[in-house]
Formats: structure tokens, sequence, C-alpha cells
């Protein structure tokens, strides 16, 4: 028969020309027999919605026909009908199909219900299913709303570089690069490795952060914002946590504490707005099958105004309820970093929506933040707190880190020199404040919680298409 052009799935359950031949091409949901029909449910991976190929298994060879299981790929053209089924629109009274490759019936990603622990072990095979489907559009529609965001406020996209000789956070929990025989490692006469004949020179890692060089950015083009891959050595294994992930981190100069936490509220609601616009049927069936209260919560934070909360307040809050009776695993003293329990807490039953937290102790907070001149509250002297604001959500706990960056040099290297970090090749990052130091602030937001909580996943390995964790780099 006469070649017709492939219609992507989406398209096709879209088309009303019915009487129309169309071909369509994909892989195989599942494939019904009886003597006087067949129905195979194809999904080319453009939607969630399977178009339905109605076949007459008179007109196919039966040992062919017979081989169509669940995982194969085929391409099928015939007349677009209006289908007699319930939940569709349109179906294909089938005319030809070509195999293009069979599935045995050891494909791991069979139609049954299958935990989300056994499909990580074939990272390669699980995108195939609905719900990973469902989770990877929704994915790519997010990363179009970040680009979409930045790109209609002026923010220009700034690439910062993945391999560095600075630790960001000062954790030091980073991925060593280098080209050095780790067989026969020279050393310096006090016994440390000398990096003189590697690679760079010098000792250097997969960066943790663009953060600081986002902040050239920002002193140049004033409002920059990095967008791209971001490794922690940190040995997590929680399902909150990944050794590879993605950041997004803008730098706005001349930003002060009320216009960092508007920014950070306005972008992360035109996220979740765009994602109930643009993700409609993947978000239905991820209520449907994973978190029937998912489109609800998008919808809550979406009306609902961030509660602005200082840390110390925050403190009194949760010892209030301990108090009352409520049981945390952690202590919640002053100066304690908070545990994903006590913001879970402050957000889902204290004040029932997200919170930006500001003002946190200076020791338990990164280098480069500006220090309050004002007292700090709870018995606390000034000079004790940062303009540090950590945004909280239902369900994920912190969802954004940020802070207005410390402008002045002197306070910057009292920091410094306080904490003992390192700064021989820093030079660079204090020179922003040597030659025209300006105010400016920015926030990082790790793009897989984000993903979490706009899909209701549960566990952070299951919205990236192949998780990096401890002890695994498969795939």
């Amino acid at each position: 028969m006469e070649k017709t052009c492939r219609t992507k799935v989406v398209d096709v359950l879209k088309r009303t020309d019915f009487g129309s031949v169309v071909n369509v091409k994909g892989w195989v949901r599942t494939h019904r027999s009886s003597k006087t029909v067949d129905f195979i449910a194809l999904n080319d991976g453009s939607t969630i919605k399977n178009v339905q190929i109605v076949v007459d298994p008179s007109k196919f060879d039966a040992d062919m026909l017979k081989q169509i299981t669940t995982g194969a790929c085929i391409s099928a053209t015939g007349t677009l009908v209006e289908s007699a089924g319930a939940g569709q629109t349109s179906e294909i009274q089938c005319q030809d199909i070509e195999v293009y490759g069979l599935c045995g019936s050891d494909y791991p990603m069979q139609k049954k219900g299958q935990s989300f622990e056994y499909m990580r072990q074939y990272a390669h095979l699980r995108l195939r299913t609905n719900t990973f489907g469902a989770v990877m559009r929704i994915r790519h529609n997010m990363a179009m709303a970040i680009h979409t965001y930045f790109h209609e406020h002026g923010y220009f996209y700034f690439n910062t570089p993945l391999i560095t000789a600075s630790d960001c956070e000062g954790a030091g929990q980073m991925f060593q690069v280098t080209t050095k025989n780790l067989y026969n490692l020279k050393k310096t006469e006090d016994g440390k490795i000398d990096y003189s004949d590697d690679f760079f020179g010098k000792q250097t890692s997969l960066t943790v952060s663009g953060q600081l060089e986002g902040e050239l950015g920002a002193t140049a083009l004033g409002a920059i914002y990095t967008f791209g891959p971001t490794f922690r050595a940190e040995n997590s294994n929680t399902p909150r946590h990944l050794a590879e992930f993605w950041m997004v981190e803008p730098e706005v100069a001349f930003l002060d504490l009320g216009g960092l936490m508007e920014l950070e509220e306005d972008f992360i609601k035109f996220c979740i707005r765009w994602a109930l616009e643009h993700c409609k049927d993947d978000l239905e069936f991820l209520n449907k099958m994973i978190d029937k209260s998912l489109i609800a919560r998008l919808e809550g934070v979406l009306h609902s105004d961030f509660v602005h909360l200082p840390y110390t307040e925050g403190i009194r809050i949760l010892q209030e309820a301990i108090k009352n009776g409520k049981k945390f695993e952690f202590p919640c003293e002053w100066g304690d970093d908070l545990a994903s329990e006590h913001e879970r807490y402050l957000v889902e039953e204290h004040f029932k929506r997200p919170v930006i937290m500001t003002n946190y102790p200076k020791a338990i907070k990164a280098f480069y933040m500006k220090i309050d001149d004002e007292e700090s509250g709870f018995g606390g002297k000034s000079g004790q707190t940062v303009q540090g604001t950590d945004v909280l959500f239902p369900q994920i706990g912190e969802i954004i880190g940020g802070s207005v960056r410390e402008e002045s040099y002197d306070k910057l290297m009292n920091e410094i020199e306080e904490r003992h970090i390192p700064m021989k090749d820093m030079t660079w990052y204090l020179d922003t404040r040597k030659y025209g130091s300006c105010p400016h602030a920015g926030f990082g937001l790790g793009f897989e919680r984000l993903i979490l909580f706009v899909t209701g996943m549960q566990n952070i390995r299951d919205v990236i298409p192949f998780p990096r964790t401890p002890k695994s780099a498969e795939f």
C-alpha cells in the first residue's frame, strides 16, 4: 500500500478527520486477542495516552500477530475512526502492520504492578512505563518553564564550569578530577600528593555549585542564572539525595532580602502553574496512580502566600510543639540545623502552607552569607545571624536555599579566616568585593526536588533517568 507519513500518538488523538489513513509507530503496551478482533494499545512516548489499533485477525498472519507482545515495537497503518470504547475519541482500523522489534516474555517491564525499587534495577527500560514516561515529560516541561521564566524576566543564561578548584560550600565532599596514575602517585617531601604533573597542575574537582562563578556574572550582566549538573560526594542513602543532580542558580545584582524572597516565591509558582497548564494528562495520571492529593497540593501552593518566618521564631514554635507533646527524632535548640521533620512540621501542620525561613545562625550557614546587624533575638548578640533564606515545602522540606551575599571585603575576609577556608585559589572571587563591589543575592533550587514535588513521587532516584548514588553508577 502507499506509504503514509508517521503521526505521533499525541497528534493522532487530537484529530477528528475520520476516514483518513494514518500511520503510527511505537511500543505495544497491551495486546488482547480473540477469534474475531485483536486490540493493540500503542504508545510512542509523546503522551501518557495510548492509541488503540483494532485488528481483524483474519486479514493478518496468525503467527505474526501472536509475536506482537507487550514491549514489541511496531508500525501500524490504518483508517482513523471514531471510537465506540470509553475514554477515547478515536482509534485506528488496522490495514497494515510492520514489526520492527519483537519482545520476549522475559521483558522486565511486563504489565503488572512492579515496585519502584524493582524498576530501578532496569533504569534503561523503566522509562517505557506509563509512570516514568509521565515523570520525564514533566521534567522536560519544568526545564522549559525555568528557561522561559528567566528569559522573560531579563536574566541571562550563564554557563559555569563543571571542573573547579574551589569548594563553594566548604563541605569538602567533592569528586576529584585527575589524569594521574592512581597506582603510582608522586608525593611531595611532606608526603602530600604532588599535582604539578596533573592535567590542570593543581587539585581539581567536580563542582558542588555554580554560585561563586555566578556571582561574577551578576556583577557584569546584572541578573544571570545557571542550570546544570552538580556533584556531591556525600554518602547519603536517603530518598532526598543524589550524588549527581541538577541545580538552578539565579544571581542578581542590587537585590535585597525582601526582593530575594519575592523572586523565590514568584519563580516557583510560575513553575507549578506551568506544570498545571502544560502537563495536565500526566498530572492526572500521577494523581490517580501515585498520589491522590497531588493536584490539590500543587493548586494549594499556587493559591498560598508563603509565610516569612525568622529562624528564631521557627525554633520557638517547634519548642512550643514539643512542650505540647509533639515528638521529634532530632533536637531543635537555637543553633541547630533544622531536620526535614522540623521543616515539614512547620509547613504541613503549623502553617499549612509554604514557609520561607530567614535569618539563620551564621555558624550553620555558608561563609558568603550577609551577616545581620540587628539583634538576632532569642538571647543572641548582634552579628550572630545571616540573611539566608530556605523555602520549605510540604512533603519535601527544603526546596530552595538562598541568601543575600556579603558584599563587604573586610567582613567576608573575616569569615574566611575564622572558618579557616583555604582561599589560595579564590582570589578571583574576592576581586568582586575589591573592584566595584555591589549588594547582590541569589538562590539554588535542586531541580530534582522540584520534580519530586510536582510529580508526587516519593524517591529522588525516580525523577532522574539514571540516578547516581553511593555504590551505584549503573547505565
